[in-house]
């Protein structure tokens, strides 16, 4: 298939298309990544598949196991992985309520002088040829200073607590139910049969939900917007339910700026509402947003129906199958397949890499 069709027709590109293209075609064909094997679990090499904080598993996962990219000899290489969970680092080394993140930090600045004494390529470039895949709220924090000239592929995306925009990447927020399918329950109703204008629930986690609650909890038959939903299979089976039936999924900030109801409202073919002031949306500088999602600012969640109504029914559609076209991107396979999460994750980091490069 021809690349720059393909990826017109998946609302992909927009006027940078064939740069773009080219990129990922070159990317496929020669870059090479050297995985390090230093760190012992459960902190290094070893990917949790499941839950919030999966797309850094599945990332290092697929990484590791990868024949087409990696190589044994870090001479032939590009870019140099540095495969740490973010998640097993809180785990691990967090003091439950010490409200202390100091010795998180100072664990990751210990690796990374000793990645940068064992070897020489750290060293070469200051970490600029280094990347990470870090998907917990914290990893901007652990990473910090030490790691500073690293590629941070990051959840957390928020250009106010150093997220550089042009050499970090946006990392999609995956909540996987199935580490074994995590494709289980893909898909969602056609625009006819979807009733719900709006669906939200969750936790009440930082100082938006709480407004958003207060505009909208049980104000509007048209507006499911609801708090947290009780635990259990039930609740589960209820919150996918409403997804799959809904317009538009609400996917407000929570402590950080990002929020896994984006890529849950794409999975369910819902089309995502994120209200989130410094977020910077997964792949944005290849992907159009506006064709498949709706940004809105913090303030607008007063007016969030007359918003949502205001919107004709034939741009309503559009989004619709923008939602539908883009999923591609946004799926994990036990075996990765061409342009999805796994490989849009890797041509940002290679992408920004080589747009840092020409701005020498």
């Amino acid at each position: 298939m021809n690349c720059l069709v393909d990826f017109e027709k998946t609302v992909m590109i927009s006027n940078d298309a064939i740069v773009c293209c080219r990129s990922y075609e070159l990317m496929e064909r020669t870059l090479k990544v050297y995985v390090y094997k230093d760190g012992k679990k459960p902190i290094f090499h070893l990917p949790i598949l499941k839950g919030l904080y999966a797309s850094e598993g599945w990332f290092m996962k697929l990484m590791q196991g990868n024949n087409r990219f990696v190589v044994k000899d870090p001479r032939r290489a590009h870019l140099f992985y540095m495969p740490f969970s973010s998640r097993m680092l809180e785990y691990t080394l967090y003091v439950r309520n010490s409200h202390n993140r100091t010795n998180l930090r100072q664990f990751m600045k210990d690796y990374t002088e000793t990645i940068a004494a064992k070897y020489p390529y750290f060293n070469r470039t200051g970490g600029a040829d280094h990347f990470l895949v870090a998907c917990h709220d914290w990893a901007p924090y652990e990473t910090r200073h030490h790691m500073e000239h690293c590629i941070k592929a990051l959840c957390n995306a928020d250009v106010t607590v150093g997220f550089k925009i042009g050499r970090d990447v946006s990392l999609p927020e995956t909540y996987v139910r199935s580490a074994r399918n995590p494709l289980r329950d893909l898909g969602g109703k056609p625009p006819s049969q979807r009733h719900i204008l709006a669906f939200y629930a969750g936790s009440n986690h930082g100082y938006l939900r709480p407004i958003l609650l207060k505009h909208w909890k049980d104000k509007d038959p048209d507006m499911k917007i609801l708090g947290r939903m009780p635990p259990g299979v039930a609740s589960k089976m209820t919150y996918i339910q409403y997804m799959k039936s809904s317009k538009y999924c609400i996917c407000p900030k929570g402590y950080e700026v990002n929020s896994p109801r984006v890529v849950e409202s794409i999975f369910y073919e819902c089309i995502p509402v994120i209200i989130s002031d410094n977020f910077v949306p997964p792949f944005f500088e290849v992907l159009d947003w506006g064709r498949f999602a709706l940004i809105l600012a913090e303030k607008d969640i007063p007016n969030l129906k007359d918003i949502l109504m205001s919107i004709p029914q034939e741009r309503y559609l559009a989004l619709q199958l923008g939602v539908q076209k883009v999923q591609q991107h946004f799926l994990w396979h036990a075996k990765p397949e061409k342009y999805d999460l796994f490989h849009m994750i890797l041509h940002s980091i290679w992408y920004n890499r080589v747009y840092q490069i020409k701005l020498r």
